[in-house]
């Protein structure tokens, strides 16, 4: 079972695109904690630290693209 829940998050990170990344990394979080102890959970921390990862990278483009000012010509 442990190995089936870190594949699960594994392809939810190899998945994710910008529109169901929240949704994603939510569904991730609530299939770490089906992890039985801390090994487990390091082996998926890889997947969780890339979705942390792109969420944080797709926000901030979302942020520069609503922020940037139309340019005048």
């Amino acid at each position: 079972m442990t190995s089936q829940v870190i594949n699960q998050i594994r392809r939810l990170y190899e998945n994710t695109t910008p529109p169901t990344v929240e949704h994603d990394l939510k569904q991730a979080v609530q299939l770490l904690k089906k992890l039985p102890d801390e090994e487990s959970r390091s082996s998926a921390a890889v997947f969780m630290d890339g979705l942390s990862q792109l969420r944080s990278e797709w926000r901030l483009k979302k942020q520069k693209k609503v922020k940037r000012p139309n340019k005048m010509r």
